[in-house]
């Protein structure tokens, strides 16, 4: 059976570089660095604060991270998790201000992972697009700063803005960077927005009509709202849905009390990601096991989240027309 779901033709398209390390790769960096790690080994990956004490784990381990080569390495494994679990592309979301040694230096941020991903696909492993993140709590100014960086850049490997960041604690932020998000789409780059993962469905409605989003990363607090789940279905905009990431931040009990399959039977289109895979100890084969085996999904429910994954990417459309062409033999 297992088997049977790496094969599946799918994209991950909600997954984040900074909640890729490995827990060798945080011991690693910090023995170069002598930097001596928050809390012991075995205790490392224990996020019992919740999604607040999470973010700041980020910034710590994204901070070990100081050269070209540590870059470009962590592009590698992350495309070697992707052909681990059959996933044949990504876009995957790389967020600055985590980077405090890079967070000045952005274009040679993204050419070192640019590098590590070219050579990573040289070598026959899956295919990435960056998704180049804001953080909520920084201002308009910052925002329209970021966005005319990237389209000065025109980095081919760069598809979109993106916005993440702990919801609760930075209040409605729709209105601050509705601008940066219409220069945005304006210059060509998709639009990715979390929403409803801290807040509730207001979020999700704000990234809809505030920051024209393409897509919604999480989202799943729509489910509280019928008329955000109408809007959803009507404008066939996708969610990326993380379940374990929601449960292990304690947003829902279980998989079986998260909201991810009434959302799909309203109309909703759906993906399965793994959000942070490595710190959350979350691989995207499990993730659709578990779904179809929670949910009673059939083959053809399977076949229909992975073609979301797919179309809903920010992958070129020759990539999208040869997944859906083997998707549709799986």
């Amino acid at each position: 059976m297992r088997g049977g779901f790496v094969a599946l033709p799918k994209a991950e398209i909600h997954v984040h570089l900074e909640g890729c390390f490995e827990i060798e790769d945080i011991v690693r960096l910090a023995q170069e660095n002598n930097v001596s790690l928050p809390r012991p080994r075995e205790q490392l990956l224990d996020f019992s604060g919740g999604l607040a004490e999470f973010l700041e784990f980020l910034d710590f381990i994204c901070g070990l991270v100081r050269t070209h080569e540590q870059l470009a390495q962590l592009a590698r494994r992350f495309c070697e998790r992707l052909s681990a679990n059959g996933t044949r592309y990504a876009d995957l979301i790389i967020n600055p201000t985590h980077w405090r040694h890079w967070s000045w230096h952005i274009p040679d941020l993204i050419g070192a992972l640019d590098a590590g991903f070219s050579a990573a696909e040289q070598d026959g492993l899956p295919s990435v697009g960056m998704c180049i993140s804001l953080l909520r709590t920084q201002t308009a100014d910052e925002a329209a700063d970021l966005v005319q960086l990237l389209t000065g850049l025109r980095h081919p490997r760069v598809v979109a803005l993106s916005i993440d960041g702990n919801e609760a604690a930075a209040g409605r932020t729709g209105p601050r960077f509705a601008d940066a998000f219409r220069r945005a789409g304006e210059a060509g780059l998709k639009r990715t927005v979390h929403a409803g993962e801290s807040s509730g469905p207001e979020g999700v409605r704000d990234a809809v009509e505030l920051l024209g989003a393409d897509r919604i990363d999480h989202g799943v607090r729509a489910i509280d709202d019928p008329a955000v789940v109408e809007l959803l279905a009507e404008r066939g905009i996708p969610l990326d849905v993380c379940p374990s990431s929601n449960i292990k931040l304690g947003l829902y009990p279980s998989l079986a009390a998260h909201p991810l399959d009434r959302l799909r039977t309203a109309g909703v289109p759906v993906s399965v990601n793994t959000d942070d895979p490595a710190l959350l100890g979350v691989k995207l084969v499990d993730e659709y096991m578990s779904c179809a085996e929670t949910f009673g999904w059939s083959a053809d429910d399977v076949r229909s989240v992975a073609r979301t994954s797919i179309e809903a990417s920010f992958a070129p459309d020759a990539t999208k027309r040869q997944l859906l062409a083997e998707l549709a033999a799986w």
